[in-house]
């Protein structure tokens, strides 16, 4: 799967309630357009964690694929805060606290991302405006 090298694709859990609504937030202050985004669940995120050799063990992290590197968890998520305009790129400060705590925290909500926010039976995301940026 070519992705071109001035974007990133946002792997997301696509029946998770809190997982759509950070997409929107993303797309919603993604000023450049640099991110791309595929469901955890469709074909498209299979092949490219097959391409990148990478096994979803759970469908609980959001996964960001950035010049051919898979970042995870707090990871990816302070890389996705980074990309977008102030005052959210400010949020990328934290990558200085330890992985560790801040994967812990990242863990937390997503063991009770559910029970908090709900689920969808199937992804539905269906927002023409951006339909080019899903893939």
């Amino acid at each position: 799967m070519q992705i071109p090298q001035d974007r990133s694709v946002v792997l997301f859990d696509g029946i998770c309630n809190l997982c759509n609504s950070s997409v929107r937030f993303i797309l919603k202050h993604d000023s450049r357009e640099q991110f791309l985004f595929s469901s955890l669940q469709s074909d498209a995120s299979e092949k490219l964690l097959l391409h990148l050799n990478y096994k979803i063990r759970e469908m609980n992290s959001i996964l960001l694929v950035d010049k051919g590197q898979l970042h995870e968890k707090s990871d990816a998520v302070l890389k996705i805060a980074g990309g977008l305009r102030f005052p959210w790129n400010l949020a990328k400060v934290f990558r200085f606290l330890p992985k560790r705590q801040r994967d812990k925290l990242y863990d937390f909500v997503a063991k009770n991302r559910y029970k908090w926010f709900g689920k969808m039976d199937r992804c539905v995301y269906t927002m023409n405006k951006y339909e080019n940026r899903f893939i």
